[in-house]
């Protein structure tokens, strides 16, 4: 197994979690944004998603970094590729505090995290499963260069399955 990737950009460092990011992760999990993920979600049930996301580097060799501003180490959210029985394909995510949003940090760590996935982990394709009432989520897929997947298998009925493309 290869180590936990630190990934960088102009602006962020995607990192491995840290005890530190969850409390800001919690916030944002137990916060009616958290909705479209199927939120507002207690406190055991955050954790789990929290803990899930670095037991993946583990059991599948990706799974959820964190979002850290460059410039200030504030933790913004996380990017994610998660996978197993919980997930029909390999799915690129992304979490962002409220306060982080607008900025263009989620596509900034999905590119990045996308980048990686395709050249390091040699995966053939990723989806997003998006919930069809998060319009933001749907834009980002997209200006990702993700196509809508009609045809795709669903995490949940009412997804929406975004495929992104292993051509760079």
């Amino acid at each position: 197994m290869s180590p936990i990737p630190i990934l960088e950009t102009d602006r962020l460092i995607l990192r491995p979690p840290c005890i530190g990011d969850w409390p800001a992760f919690l916030k944002t999990m137990s916060a009616q944004r958290s909705c479209y993920m199927g939120g507002p979600f207690e406190v055991d049930a955050a954790w789990g998603i929290f803990c899930h996301g670095l037991a993946q580097w583990m059991l599948m060799g990706h799974g959820a970094l964190t979002i850290e501003n460059r410039q200030s180490s504030e933790c913004l959210g996380q990017v994610e590729i998660n996978s197993g029985p919980l997930f029909p394909e390999d799915e690129l995510g992304w979490v962002l505090h409220q306060e982080a949003e607008g900025y263009g940090y989620a596509y900034e760590a999905a590119k990045a995290l996308k980048y990686w996935a395709f050249t390091e982990r040699k995966l053939d394709t990723l989806v997003s499963y998006i919930d069809p009432p998060n319009l933001r989520s749907c834009a980002l897929a997209e200006r990702l260069g993700a196509k809508l997947d009609t045809a795709a298998a669903k995490q949940d009925l009412e997804d929406l399955v975004y495929r992104h493309s292993s051509t760079l």
